[in-house]
């Protein structure tokens, strides 16, 4: 199956992209998880003034995909997923404002419960907010949530395909930000991106995000399951971010610097909505069952 988004959806991406590379969004990441969530409210509220909170109601799964690339490729923070893919499902309506959800067992906390104005486990609201729980990403402030309520299979793997797409542009804004690494930096007399090792580096990273896109699409289009989406998001976002790492050697590592960033994000997004072990899972049961 070929597959090519439409020119109003490419034009949707594209003013997205616009919107949040004017937004200075590494600031805002880093404000939000200081505890500032001012500049990222009034981010989020531009974007759903884009339309952001109603794509899952509204349109189809594949502007979704296009909107939360976009929303991974600029590190936007805050609970994007729950808000705009699982609880406009699992709810039946738009979500007007903030909301988060947790869903055990796969999503054992809330993402944001702090600033959210609704909070769900499952379907229903919870009954109360605990104790913040610490995240390797400083951006996903996560937190311990009690009730019950019946997880929604669809929203589920819409959430799934969300996140899958959210690391998909972190892998790609990874891929851009290492290869302009790479052309400055001058080791020897030259740039570092010149030697083949460095290239090759570079090529995997690139092949493994060429490839795992299709399962995004397939996905979006109900050709294949959501699973298998994540598996190959999660594989290549990150193999991009220890090559990114690599790259630009020990300043990666800092907070200061905005890899970081999205080193931190591709990490904790590789479990979220559920473990790589759990959709390889789903993936078996699905060939053989």
């Amino acid at each position: 199956m070929r597959f090519e988004l439409t020119a109003d959806q490419r034009d949707f991406g594209a003013s997205l992209d616009s919107l949040l590379a004017a937004s200075d969004t590494p600031a805002v990441a880093r404000a939000w998880a200081d505890g500032d969530s001012a500049p990222g409210l009034a981010l989020w509220k531009r974007l759903a003034d884009q339309g952001l909170t109603m794509l899952a109601t509204e349109a189809t799964p594949v502007e979704l995909c296009v909107a939360f690339e976009a929303l991974g490729r600029h590190a936007a923070p805050g609970p994007w997923v729950e808000s705009a893919a699982y609880l406009p499902v699992a709810l039946g309506r738009e979500i007007e404002g903030v909301a988060t959800v947790a869903v055990p067992p796969n999503v054992p906390y809330a993402l944001d419960a702090d600033v959210a104005d609704e909070v769900y486990v499952g379907s229903a609201p919870a009954d109360s907010v605990g104790a913040r729980v610490g995240s390797v990403d400083r951006t996903r402030r996560l937190f311990e949530v009690s009730g019950t309520g019946d997880i929604h299979p669809e929203a589920f793997d819409l959430a799934v395909l969300a996140t899958s797409a959210q690391l998909l542009g972190a892998g790609e804004r990874l891929l851009a930000d290492s290869v302009s690494y790479v052309k400055q930096r001058r080791q020897f007399g030259r740039e570092i991106g010149s030697y083949q090792a460095i290239k090759h580096k570079l090529a995997d990273v690139r092949i493994a995000l060429d490839f795992a896109r299709p399962l995004v699409h397939g996905a979006a289009v109900g050709e294949i399951g959501a699973s298998a989406a994540k598996v190959a998001c999660a594989d290549a976002a990150y193999l991009a971010s220890r090559t990114g790492l690599q790259v630009h050697g020990a300043i990666g590592y800092t907070q200061e610097f905005d890899l970081s960033i999205w080193i931190t994000k591709v990490r904790a997004l590789v479990t979220a909505w559920g473990t790589p072990a759990y959709h390889r899972a789903r993936i078996l049961e699905g060939l053989v069952g």
